[in-house]
Parts: C-alpha cells; sequence; structure tokens
C-alpha cells in the first residue's frame, strides 16, 4: 500500500491518495485540480530541502554554504530523486491518465520525483516528521557519499562555465544534436560549444544529463578536471 512504502504507517489515507495522483489524471477524471500531488509536492520538496540542509550539515562541518548549496542541489535534484522513487516502486503506484501513461508518464523522472515529495510532504502532515526524517537520512547517505567524492563530475556545467568566463564573457553553448530510442525511453545527444568550437559530446536520458556529461567531457578534455 501506498501509506506503507516507506515502511512508516499513516493515519490519513486522502493525503496518501493526493500524494500518488498525477494532474493529468484529475485532468482525465474531471477531478478538482487540488485532488492532485501538486499542493503537497510544494510543501515536500520544503521538507526534502529542510531535512537535506540539516544532513549536510551534521556531515559537512568544514564546509562553507556555497559548496552546501551546490551539493544540495544535486542532492534534491529529479535525477537523485527519482532512483529512490523508482527503487521503492513507487512508480507503479502513480495513477495517471492514459495518455500520460502511454507517452512514457510512468518512466518520466521528473513526474515520480514530483510524486515522492508529495508523498514526503503526506508524511509529515501526517505527524511522521521524525520518521521521515530516519529515512532521508538512510537514503540519501551514499548519495551524498558520492556526490562529494564525484563532486567535479556532479557539477562539470558549472565548473566548465566558471573556467570560460575566466578566459572571455562568452559562456558554453548547449545544442541537442539527435534525440534517438523509443518515445518512452529517448537518449539525449548533445554537443558543448565555446567561440563557435565544438569541445565535446554526452548523451543521456534527459537534455540536462547529456549537457552535464558533455561538459564533463570538455572539462576532460580541456584539462579542468582530471579523471
Amino acid at each position: 500500500m501506498c501509506q506503507n512504502i516507506l515502511d512508516i504507517k499513516c493515519d490519513n489515507s486522502e493525503l496518501f491518495k493526493k500524494a500518488i495522483t498525477h494532474p493529468s489524471y484529475t485532468q482525465e477524471q474531471e477531478l478538482s485540480h487540488l485532488e492532485s500531488y501538486e499542493r503537497l509536492e510544494f510543501f515536500g520538496d520544503s521538507v526534502l530541502k529542510l531535512y537535506s540542509s540539516e544532513l549536510l550539515l551534521k556531515k559537512f562541518p568544514e564546509y562553507d554554504e556555497g559548496r552546501l548549496s551546490k551539493i544540495r542541489s544535486i542532492l534534491v535534484s529529479d535525477a537523485t530523486i527519482a532512483k529512490i522513487a523508482f527503487d521503492i516502486g513507487l512508480n507503479r503506484l502513480v495513477k495517471m491518465s492514459d495518455s500520460e501513461e502511454k507517452q512514457g508518464g510512468r518512466k518520466r523522472e521528473s513526474n515520480i520525483a514530483c510524486s515522492f515529495e508529495a508523498l514526503l510532504g503526506a508524511y509529515y502532515l501526517d505527524g511522521k516528521q521524525a520518521e521521515v526524517k530516519q529515512f532521508l537520512e538512510y537514503r540519501l547517505s551514499e548519495f551524498i557519499d558520492e556526490i562529494d567524492t564525484n563532486f567535479a563530475k556532479f557539477n562539470a556545467k558549472a565548473v566548465l562555465q566558471e573556467y570560460t568566463q575566466s578566459l572571455t564573457k562568452e559562456l558554453p553553448e548547449y545544442e541537442v544534436v539527435s534525440i534517438t530510442g523509443p518515445a518512452h525511453k529517448p537518449v539525449f545527444k548533445v554537443q558543448v560549444k565555446y567561440e563557435n568550437k565544438i569541445l565535446a559530446f554526452g548523451e543521456g536520458k534527459s537534455k540536462k544529463e547529456a549537457e552535464q556529461n558533455a561538459a564533463y567531457q570538455a572539462c576532460l578534455t580541456l584539462g579542468i578536471i582530471k579523471e
């Protein structure tokens, strides 16, 4: 049951029904938009950032605000949160329209990440703050270590931009050169250019991931980052 998906008991089942309801479902069923996960997602996003921030402060007492912010932005990104959501099987429970389903909505990171954040909001409002905190500490710890160890790779776009700005005022330019694979599982290929010169290519399941991979390859080529 959705109410127990984080191994946390719940008291208010209505909150959890909303947490797994995609906006497309309310439109298809002609329900109020208030029955979707959007409001709970809004709140759950804050819950996620609050507990993530507390966890980072404890783990890295020597890091400044800038470094902590960069790590947190990666930690709470759709890509990271979706991995947790898929791992616990949340994607199988989300209610969405037939159209959204056919377009690959159940495999879309943003959809499942949003529902996960809504779920966090539901548990918090259900009075399970301590349990949510414990769950996030357990689930996020492995990602924190990976992000910190491979920070340059995760932060490659910012690293490349800082480098180019130190040379000229021009910024790196990213362009999608191809999209292959089925509609529900596309593979994006992106090139990154600087001063009209192609620096590198990168692929990913999303445009954002492909850009990050292209930036990382560019940083390796330029010697900014060492593998």
